[in-house]
């Protein structure tokens, strides 16, 4: 007969995946009390963490994928009251060293959250940021499709008939999709010359239906992040695009960010120290942190760069002390860390 101590704190660990998650209990010294799989739905999630509690006082829980396949379950057990730490990385020295299961996955997933390796709490994914995650989601695609269809259409432009390439060949790119989509493709012609008519016709069609799509989704990203944070918006250089990434990578619960310097690491602009044996106060760049909003950073300092007086003297000024100019942009972004910390939500 197994006696539970139900006052004794437990720490799980989640393995996500699309249809089944593995969850691992273990102990306050990382011992493994048990090792179960469950559904990925609503009952599955309640019957997870009911299995857990049935150890001990859950105290918190590493999951992997909280952004992906573990949204859902993140979402839940944060409703729940259960402290969610994310896990992204797998520890590469405990899979050289035991391989790899997905049993194993969930208890390092674990050992993670208890040790303090990882430890950021993870999103709730219910609010106005994750509104904005999904709205920038569909306007990268639809970027990304609006270059796709001009490329296409001035590739198709220098190979069609020559009346073509040279009508195509001076349009600037914003003119470029009205002018295809006037075609008018007539079937009595040319057989070649009609495909590339319609092709070209078709394309350019496309892309203003995507000029009308990017609108909308701007118009809609003004309007959350007004809502959320109107002052970053007001700052030099933060455009909707840059302000969205940022706020997406705060959250939508402000405890995951609990300092200038907590935003400053998820960003990846703290410096990290390096110094060794005679060699100390050394630091070197953060390779961590959030990447997108790391690149976010990078475009607001290379904005002000060329256009903030007060920018261009403080880049002049380091470099005339010996700094490069890489490391001068690195400085900056710490800078703006800082400033567009006191914007983010609280």
């Amino acid at each position: 007969m197994t006696i539970v101590e139900s006052t004794r704190p437990i720490t799980g660990g989640v393995d996500t995946h699309l249809d089944v998650h593995v969850a691992a209990a273990l102990d306050a010294n990382g011992g493994v009390l048990g090792v179960e799989s469950f559904p990925t739905t609503t009952a599955g999630y309640r019957d997870l963490h009911g299995w857990l509690v049935g150890f001990g006082h859950l105290e918190r829980i590493g999951v992997e994928g909280t952004g992906a396949y573990g949204a859902g379950l993140a979402r839940f057990l944060q409703r729940a009251g259960v402290a969610v730490i994310e896990v992204d990385r797998p520890n590469r020295q405990e899979r050289r060293r035991n391989g790899k299961s997905d049993e194993l996955d969930a208890i390092e997933a674990g050992r993670a959250a208890l040790s303090g390796r990882c430890s950021v709490v993870a999103k709730t994914g219910d609010g106005s940021m994750e509104a904005m995650r999904a709205v920038l989601v569909a306007k990268r695609s639809a970027r990304e499709a609006r270059v796709s269809g001009l490329n296409q259409i001035r590739h198709l432009g220098i190979t069609g008939p020559e009346d073509l390439r040279l009508r195509l060949g001076s349009v600037s790119s914003d003119r470029l999709g009205g002018v295809a989509a006037a075609l008018r493709p007539a079937r009595d012609g040319d057989p070649m010359r009609y495909g590339t008519k319609l092709a070209l016709r078709t394309l350019g069609r496309r892309v203003l239906e995507l000029d009308t799509q990017l609108d909308e989704l701007n118009a809609a990203l003004g309007e959350l992040i007004t809502a959320t944070a109107p002052g970053l918006l007001a700052l030099h250089g933060v455009g909707v695009d840059t302000a969205a990434t940022l706020l997406v990578a705060a959250g939508d619960n402000p405890e995951r960010i609990r300092s200038e310097a907590a935003w400053a690491h998820l960003c990846g602009v703290a410096p990290i120290p390096a110094g060794s044996g005679k060699t100390n106060g050394r630091v070197r760049l953060n390779p961590g942190g959030n990447r997108q909003a790391n690149h976010a950073l990078w475009r607001i300092v290379i904005t002000r760069m060329s256009s903030d007086p007060r920018t261009r003297a403080y880049v002049a000024r380091r470099l005339d002390e010996g700094l490069s100019k890489r490391e001068t942009i690195r400085v900056l972004k710490r800078y703006v860390a800082r400033e567009t910390y006191r914007h983010l939500p609280r």
